[in-house]
């Protein structure tokens, strides 16, 4: 068996392939295909929620409740998300996009061997798509207006910016049309050189900073794309979008629009809910 090969970087959200293997788990039954649109969550960083959608033969079909990310070994062992037990890449195993059904056991006509057609559910990908796109934006423009509360360099970001976001976000998680990202603001932040204090005090003022930054960048229409080093899952895939400042560009598994034309506006709202923790919901506003 070879690594799924998947075609959501470019967009796809429906495709015909060969079912490879039908495994049965306790929380429903994983369909894998030799290619995919289904964008799978990544249960290493699981930002952006996996596609849902169906699978269907002529008049039959199953519904997925979530693609995931999925492994075997060359001995036949199968893991599915957080059981896997190695890192990408170690030798003996493959990986590979599973396709959780809503049901424990898939019908007799989903078999390895069998020809399907695999349709994602477009308006939440592409609700998704914006909600990822808003957060690396997001994330940029924070970086670029905490700049000045650095006393050391921290490294920079997409942009040359100091990384804030490398630095201190703990955890972000995509919703459509939106993301919610918590950065910790603890002591190894502070020792680092950042000034934690400086930015409780200034909060209001460096989220009204942030939320013009995106609008300036939403007025430039900018490109934006999901590049990828080849067709399979294992595949690297890069963010880039061409703003004003430069090409950002993000390594980037999940999915994207292909222009800041698709948004009418994208803005922010900070907030500190403990001394020790910055809290960044992002919202955006869809041009379709």
């Amino acid at each position: 068996m070879s690594a799924t090969n998947v075609t959501f970087p470019a967009g796809g959200v429906t495709g015909a392939s060969t079912v490879s293997a039908v495994h049965a788990t306790v929380d429903g039954a994983v369909v894998v295909v030799e290619e995919t649109p289904f964008h799978p969550v990544d249960h290493t960083w699981p930002d952006q929620p996996g596609d849902g959608g169906t699978i269907s033969s002529g008049d039959d079909f199953v519904t997925v409740a979530e693609a995931v990310m999925a492994a075997v070994s060359d001995e036949g062992s199968f893991a599915v998300g957080a059981e896997i037990p190695v890192k990408r890449g170690e030798v003996g195993w493959t990986w590979l996009v599973g396709h959780r059904l809503t049901v424990t056991d898939a019908p007799a006509w989903l078999a390895a061997g069998a020809e399907v057609v695999l349709d994602v559910d477009a308006g939440r990908r592409h609700s998704l798509s914006r909600g990822h796109t808003a957060c690396h934006l997001a994330s940029l423009a924070l970086d670029r207006v905490v700049a000045d509360l650095w006393r050391k360099d921290p490294g920079t970001d997409a942009l040359g910016a100091p990384d804030f976001e490398g630095r201190a976000n703990q955890t972000s998680r995509i919703i459509e049309d939106g993301s919610v990202d918590e950065y910790r603001l603890g002591k190894s932040l502070r020792k680092a050189g950042f000034d934690t204090q400086g930015l409780a005090e200034s909060l209001a003022e460096r989220e009204a900073a942030v939320n013009a930054q995106l609008s300036a960048w939403i007025a430039s229409g900018a490109q934006s794309a999901l590049e990828t080093d080849g067709p399979a899952i294992t595949d690297r895939r890069r963010w880039r979008c061409g703003l004003p400042e430069g090409d950002a560009v993000i390594p980037c598994g999940g999915t994207h629009v292909r222009s800041l034309d698709e948004f009418v506006s994208i803005t922010v709202s900070l907030e500190m809910p403990d001394p020790q923790t910055l809290v960044m919901s992002t919202s955006a506003v869809s041009a379709g």
